[in-house]
């Protein structure tokens, strides 16, 4: 008789106890994937031989730790930066908008948010209120006749 060549069934090829092929435990010989991913990543409450790690080295990895204020975490919370040329370029506009007014005594800025750098000059008698302001701009207002002054907290 001629014997036929058949080849092997994967289901056959399982049973037996080749499961790992020669490698073991059947979740091994896997390359990087059986580590869970680099550092740290795969770690969670069962992330197995990387717990002791944890534990030994940065014992405060797990939970919640104090909490977080609501208001520092406000968009408004955040200061802005501006310079002096770039407020006698916008002075128009500003006076314009209603977003600062011209009086006799100079024009009042109300500018909440900011923190105003000296570069530049100050051509304008200003009254400004701001969050905080550089020495060189508070000389330079002061030096055209003007005032500048920090918001109250």
């Amino acid at each position: 008789m001629i014997k036929i060549h058949k080849r092997k069934k994967s289901s056959k090829m399982l049973r037996g106890g080749r499961r790992g092929k020669g490698w073991g435990f059947h979740k091994k010989h896997r390359g990087k994937g059986s580590h869970g991913g680099k550092g740290m990543a795969g770690t969670g409450k069962k992330g197995g031989a990387k717990i002791t790690f944890r534990t030994r080295y940065f014992p405060n990895y797990f939970g919640n730790h104090g909490f977080t204020n609501p208001n520092k975490t406000k968009l408004n919370h955040k200061i802005k930066i501006i310079n002096l040329n770039e407020i006698n370029d916008r002075l128009t506009n500003l006076i314009k908008n209603n977003k600062a007014k011209k009086t006799n005594e100079g024009i009042i800025l109300n500018l909440q948010n900011y923190k105003i750098l000296g570069s530049g000059e100050c051509k304008e008698k200003l009254l400004i209120t701001c969050k905080s302001f550089s020495n060189s701009a508070k000389e330079k207002i002061e030096k055209a006749g003007g005032k500048i002054s920090q918001e109250k907290k």
